[in-house]
């Protein structure tokens, strides 16, 4: 089960279900994907298919995000 979090123009945010603890968050689109980590800090960790460009709106979109995500994460993961 891969939950979508948030949806951002043609991009949808999401978590895989089993997957390292570490808080994190994918994004996924027709161009390619992203990974990126929310603690400590909000960075990317990997990619491909994406512009640079479209990785510093989405790593912009993750930051004004993040408490949602966090939040959605705690409730996905509480057990």
């Amino acid at each position: 089960m891969s939950p979508t979090v948030l949806r951002y123009k043609k991009y949808r945010f999401f978590f895989f279900s089993r997957e390292e603890r570490r808080i994190h968050i994918h994004v996924t689109s027709p161009d390619g994907e992203a990974k990126f980590w929310i603690e400590p800090i909000v960075s990317l960790d990997c990619y491909y298919g994406l512009s640079k460009k479209q990785l510093k709106e989405l790593q912009k979109v993750v930051e004004e995000n993040k408490n949602e995500i966090k939040k959605e994460w705690k409730k996905h993961f509480k057990s």
